[in-house]
């Protein structure tokens, strides 16, 4: 996180006493005269940056109620057009980041020293009674390049004083499997930020060679991030590291984070750095505990690409209530609703099968086998080095059953094996559920 001015200084500080502020309820118009206050000079910020866009410069001069009239901004619309939306032209950016396009093509995203600053702070403050008061040293196992989440990480480690180091383990040469273990051994990390698929991999290999044990020794927190994790997931791995496993964040390269977890496993949204509304059959309504339907954000701070009422496509619900005492609501994300891949006739999301495959906990990683006319589908599990392979009849039915009841299908075949591809687990930017859990088969083969 670059600070290079006393203006970026005084930024930073403005945009830390507005996240810390406390007694403020969601949804638009409602709540108190601070909170209306807030939002109204918040909004009118983010209007005045859109209208310098050639996306929104047909817009006139703020009000609520001009805010309130606009019609959402399609996220497929603003990746088929994103130069569009961009008000700091790239060459004059801090930052150049592009998205993943594991689900279409990658999204150009600049961004300024103040888009850093307000996204890192916003982040940081959610998670400090995590991280800085418990005095803890955190690796970074992320890709860096053009994927915005470990420097992200990084600023949030800076702003916490939390001492902290990055490797990503696909760095060919530089950075492999036995680097970081020597790197684990020497700095003994007590809090992990790693994509699912990495930590997964990178647990098969340490329990092979018989050293899960003694790096997991110190570790306390596994902080979940860049891909889909679910309930059973975090289970599963947080029972190898002996360690409490967190879904850590949910937000887009092309919005920002948008919410953050909690001490007790659950995203609650970023509401003093965003504006949020639920679109559901009764058009925009605001984002409050109860409701359910698509999420449209406002980023409040975004700087080099203002968006307003962006409707993400994700389904969410939202509900309050949380043990952590937190009065910002919590939003579980089921994922968009054209998302997911058609098994047997059935549509299936990365979170509903993963919550089936990963309640067994001798599983590493699967892949799903189909033919080309749908009508025959396979599911291979990697098998747990050190599990028992006389539970895995037990752990078949219990895979069929569950998809039957959640899924709609029986597999032709559920099957463990020794090795899958690493494509399967490998993480982060390089992975894509479909392109990477999924195979056709020309002519179903026996295993």
């Amino acid at each position: 996180m670059k600070i290079n001015s006393q203006a970026d200084l005084d930024f930073m500080e403005r945009i830390q006493g507005e996240v810390t502020a406390r007694g403020v309820r969601s949804g638009a118009g409602a709540g108190t005269d601070s909170y209306a206050d807030f939002y109204a000079a918040k909004l009118a910020g983010v209007w005045d940056r859109a209208r310098r866009t050639r996306a929104y410069a047909s817009l006139g001069a703020f009000s609520t109620r001009a805010f309130l009239d606009l019609p959402a901004t399609s996220k497929d619309g603003l990746k088929a057009r994103p130069l569009d939306y961009v008000r700091v032209p790239v060459g004059a950016s801090l930052k150049y980041y592009q998205t993943t396009g594991t689900t279409g093509t990658p999204t150009p995203t600049p961004r300024t020293a103040r888009d850093m600053i307000a996204n890192t702070v916003s982040v940081a403050e959610a998670w400090r009674p995590m991280l800085a008061d418990r005095g803890h040293r955190a690796l970074i196992l992320l890709p860096s390049d053009i994927v915005p989440v470990a420097d992200l990480m990084v600023g949030v480690c800076e702003f916490l004083d939390v001492p902290h180091a990055k490797a990503y383990p696909y760095t060919t040469g530089i950075s492999d499997w036995d680097r970081i273990t020597g790197l684990w051994e020497v700095f003994r990390p007590t809090a992990v930020f790693v994509a699912p698929g990495v930590l997964l991999q990178f647990s098969q290999i340490m329990k092979k060679r018989g050293l899960l044990d003694g790096l997991r020794e110190p570790v306390e927190l596994l902080m979940l991030l860049g891909e889909v994790s679910t309930p059973e997931l975090r289970s599963m791995v947080g029972d190898w590291w002996n360690a409490r496993a967190f879904d850590a964040s949910y937000g887009s390269t092309e919005s920002g984070t948008l919410a953050a977890s909690c001490e007790r496993d659950r995203l609650h949204l970023l509401r003093r750095a965003n504006h949020f509304e639920i679109a559901g059959p009764d058009g925009l309504v605001p984002a409050e505990a109860g409701r359910e339907g698509r999420l449209v954000v406002t980023p409040l701070n975004n700087d080099a690409r203002p968006l307003l009422r962006l409707d993400m496509g994700d389904e969410v619900t939202l509900t309050g209530g949380c043990p952590c005492g937190g009065d910002a609501p919590v939003v579980t994300v089921h994922g968009r609703g054209t998302d997911g891949t058609e098994i047997k006739g059935s549509r299936v999301r990365t979170r509903d099968l993963e919550g089936i495959v990963y309640a067994n906990h001798g599983v590493m990683g699967y892949l799903i086998e189909v033919d080309r006319y749908g009508t025959w589908a396979r599911l291979l599990l990697e098998r747990d080095p050190g599990a028992d392979r006389g539970a895995e009849a037990a752990g078949n039915d219990f895979i069929q059953r569950r998809t039957g009841e959640h899924l709609g299908f029986r597999w032709d075949e559920v099957r463990f094996v020794n090795r899958l591809p690493v494509t399967t687990k490998s993480g982060g930017s390089q992975k894509s559920w479909k392109r990477s859990n999924f195979r056709v088969v020309d002519e179903v083969v026996p295993v």
